[in-house]
């Protein structure tokens, strides 16, 4: 059940301009998406960002689309994107089996992606800090529920450090110069 990065995919979900403002957390979790997804861009680790229904919710969050460069966007009409058949067989043909999961909001796209993705036999890995509802409430709900059917609750700073797996590869001193660093108003992270 350790995360590896030749076998991960971070899937952020419907993290868009017009939702944000009503999302409690909503901020930190656009830094915590953004945060990771630069670490899983430098260790070339696939970040596809899904929109749900962006004429009325607006597109993913600039700050996203801004520094995640390399990413893949996808479109959905359905609550779980692996129900749309385009991202399900894409996903499929990637061959990678961990999809690290965040978004917007926890208890409706994100769970629902969750579960499809379970049903059809990824490995999940919910990002707790960047899982986010409307109300606190729902989201913690939805994270016990993942959890219970088979995810596993994760935080930024654990899949970084278990993407890199050593600190004797080079990549991880630079990693560790250019992303490694406190975020916000969060206290330094060492291992």
């Amino acid at each position: 059940m350790r995360l590896k990065s030749e076998t991960s995919l971070l899937l952020i979900i419907d993290l868009q301009a017009g939702l944000l403002p009503v999302i409690d957390g909503g901020p930190q979790a656009v830094d915590e998406a953004v945060w990771l997804g630069g670490v899983a861009d430098a260790l070339s680790i696939p970040v596809w960002l899904t929109e749900q229904y962006p004429e009325g919710l607006g597109g993913s969050e600039p700050r996203l689309l801004e520094a995640l460069p390399s990413h893949r966007l996808w479109r959905k009409v359905h609550f779980n994107a692996h129900a749309e058949p385009d991202f399900a067989n894409a996903l499929a043909g990637s061959g990678k089996r961990q999809v690290v999961l965040c978004g917007s909001e926890a208890h409706i796209c994100v769970m629902q992606t969750g579960l499809g993705l379970l049903e059809a036999g990824y490995e999940v890995y919910w990002l707790s800090d960047a899982s986010v509802s409307r109300r606190a409430e729902e989201a913690r709900l939805a994270r016990e529920r993942m959890v219970r059917a088979g995810a596993t609750a994760v935080s930024a700073d654990m899949v970084a450090y278990e993407w890199l797996d050593r600190c004797d590869d080079v990549r991880f001193r630079q990693i560790h110069k250019r992303f490694l660093k406190p975020r916000s108003a969060l206290p330094v992270r060492f291992f």
